[in-house]
């Protein structure tokens, strides 16, 4: 179960975020033994939908993807919509796949993909409701519980977080993928 030794994972929310989808691939990843850090718009603290507070270690004006193996993005409808706003949050993403690095994506987390212009080619699912976004973005959006593309994991929901861990965590054991390109 220490596959992910000495690895370091971003995971890049702000307030509303859904908060299994947040808890969930965290203690997915730290039980495997990587390092979790999560990055957001301001210092202190954020709060998910359902209240579970989360202490953040930087700020997007400070993370840098260089110093991350991989990051995950959480969804919940006012985190995916706030965090897009965020420039600072937009390089940190864009650079995630300009170095090729892994990136986990679930329910509303999608949308800062499209703002971030790394989805050309690539194969997507996510909530419903982000399907245009997502496909007028470049990408083929599909219905299904978990995808990976060249290191892009993506899923719809909560109900889907147990395949998702799974396969997130293998891309991250994985590490660099070549096709993973902003």
């Amino acid at each position: 179960m220490s596959h992910l030794t000495g690895k370091k994972i971003a995971f890049l929310a702000t307030d509303g975020f859904e908060d299994s989808e947040l808890t969930s691939p965290w203690d997915a990843v730290t039980q495997h033994a990587a390092t979790a850090s999560l990055v957001s718009t301001e210092s202190g603290s954020i709060t998910g939908k359902k209240g579970h507070e989360a202490r953040v270690d930087l700020t997007t004006a400070e993370a840098k993807a260089a110093d991350f193996d991989g990051l995950v993005l959480p969804g919940g409808v006012v985190n995916g919509d706030t965090i897009r706003l965020d420039e600072n949050a937009v390089n940190l993403v864009r650079d995630f796949f300009a170095q090729h690095k892994p990136v986990g994506v679930i329910c509303h987390g999608g949308w800062i993909l499209a703002d971030a212009d790394v989805l050309k080619g690539r194969t997507i699912t996510s909530f419903p409701s982000l399907r245009t976004d997502l496909r007028n973005a470049g990408a083929t959006w599909v219905d299904e519980e978990v995808v990976v593309d060249a290191g892009l994991v993506s899923s719809r929901t909560p109900d889907d977080l147990p395949a998702f861990n799974d396969k997130l965590v293998e891309e991250l054991a994985e590490g660099k993928h070549e096709a993973q390109t902003a």
